[in-house]
């Protein structure tokens, strides 16, 4: 079979392509952005890349077209597929029809730590020699890839609330029908698609009725409105963890996070030596493991899993070090990610200074719904550098004079590269922080370093 996938440059649907070619397909895709690491994956699986959504990229003798939810009604090639009558899908439901059907699928929901939980939990797996799918909005330390079809039966997803495509206003993890559930966290976001935390919630347990009753919830049992969700009707099995709960939890954490004990119901039942930071993570390894047991991975096992867990590109990431400075990129765009992420950094610094730098790039964060709360999730920085990004909604200097710590704003990538370059010492550590390339500044900031 022949498919094409429209914005396959994305990371979900790049890992679709992935998938497809795996099977035995013959991929192809358009995307308007066609560069590296992503285009550079594709290719080397197989994959034909066209820039643009041209009709005439759409192949001769395709069979099916499958639709990212960046494609709207109005798209040259969208409109071609249509009024051609030919098959089209969305990514999740191919997902669900090829790949996931009579699999055990373990599925990572949550406002954030979707990632790198999956990330552990398919580590986890393949530590235990199950060679599971997988299907991750990023890219783990451990494996090449983002998407592996894997072996039968277990397959890891990250299950992601965003919407569908076009066509189909549901969230993405609907179409799942998972056996394993983690639910790390819910937040309001995606203000561009969901008008209100209820209709977030209300997404949630549409996922959560899809569980079988020998299913499993593993829930973060500390988070409020993933209580609220489960009150609206729960029938499967539920496990909950938190840092000091009854279930799941840890403790003798050392100060800097790289060492502590993994609990069940009070009982130390293994212990984690990592390199890894930050409570979040650490919860986010507690809900590996215990849905990783739910597949039949002993606890003791999923611990010593975690020793050689690499991390996610994109993750506190270090970047480089120059002088003594050590420059890292991260994902957060949302003030609790951003706060989690600079309390994690705070470990890392060890009492050192930690600079941040922010660009607020996301839908809901140029909108202005977090705007009131971006300033405090900031305060663990020693030094604050936000940058203005052109086209957002609303002025970043109202808020950056309500900073208890020094914060600047700047319109221009380059005036913060010199602002740092003058600022930085040795020992500080650089945390930058966007869900986009942000002009690629890390690599200017590591050259300008250097000069």
């Amino acid at each position: 079979m022949h498919i094409h996938i429209l914005g396959i440059c994305g990371t979900f649907m790049g890992g679709i392509a992935v998938l497809a070619r795996q099977a035995g397909h013959t991929v192809s895709g358009s995307d308007e952005n066609v560069y590296p690491p992503m285009s550079t994956q594709l290719e080397e699986q197989g994959i034909t890349l066209n820039v643009g959504y041209k009709p005439e990229n759409i192949p001769a003798d395709v069979d099916q077209v499958v639709v990212g939810n960046v494609m709207s009604r109005g798209n040259p090639a969208l409109e071609f597929v249509m009024n051609r009558n030919i098959p089209y899908t969305s990514g999740p439901q191919w997902l669900a029809e090829h790949v996931l059907k009579d699999r055990w699928v373990l599925a990572v929901a949550g406002t954030h730590g979707k990632t790198t939980t999956s990330s552990m939990l398919a580590w986890i797996l393949q530590y235990a020699g199950m060679e599971p799918g997988f299907l991750i909005g990023g890219v783990p330390g451990n494996f090449s890839l983002s998407a592996r079809f894997g072996n039968e039966p277990f397959f890891v997803v990250e299950a992601d609330e965003y919407d569908t495509a076009f066509f189909d206003k549901r969230s993405k993890f609907v179409h799942y029908r998972p056996r394993t559930v983690i639910l790390n966290n819910l937040e309001f976001d995606h203000a561009d698609i969901f008008d209100n935390l209820d209709a977030i919630k209300k997404q949630f347990h549409h996922l959560v009725r899809t569980v079988p009753g020998r299913g499993l919830l593993v829930v973060n049992g500390s988070d409020e409105n993933l209580k609220d969700v489960l009150q609206k009707g729960c029938w499967s099995q539920r496990e909950e963890f938190s840092l000091d709960g009854k279930q799941w939890s840890i403790s003798d954490c050392s100060d800097d996070g790289k060492s502590f004990n993994v609990c069940l119901e009070g009982r130390i039942e293994g212990s984690i030596q990592w390199d890894m930071h930050g409570s979040h993570n650490r919860l986010n390894a507690l809900a590996a493991i215990a849905a990783a047991r739910h597949a039949g991975v002993p606890v003791s096992h999923g611990c010593d899993a975690m020793a050689e867990f690499k991390g996610i590109k994109r993750r506190m990431e270090i970047r480089g070090v120059v002088r003594g400075i050590t420059i890292y990129d991260d994902f957060a765009h949302h003030p609790t990610a951003i706060e989690e992420t600079l309390a994690a950094m705070q470990e890392v610094a060890q009492g050192g200074r930690v600079l941040a730098v922010l660009e607020p790039r996301s839908n809901t964060m140029r909108m202005g719904v977090h705007q009131e709360s971006l300033i405090n999730s900031l305060q663990g920085a020693d030094k604050i550098y936000l940058y203005q990004p052109a086209g957002m909604d609303w002025a970043l200097d109202e808020i950056a004079k309500q900073s208890g710590k020094p914060a600047q704003v700047f319109d221009v990538i380059e005036e913060i590269i010199r602002k740092i370059c003058a600022e930085a010492q040795e020992g500080d550590q650089v945390i930058i922080m966007s869900n986009g390339g942000f002009e690629s500044i890390h690599t200017k900031l590591l050259s300008a370093l250097e000069n």
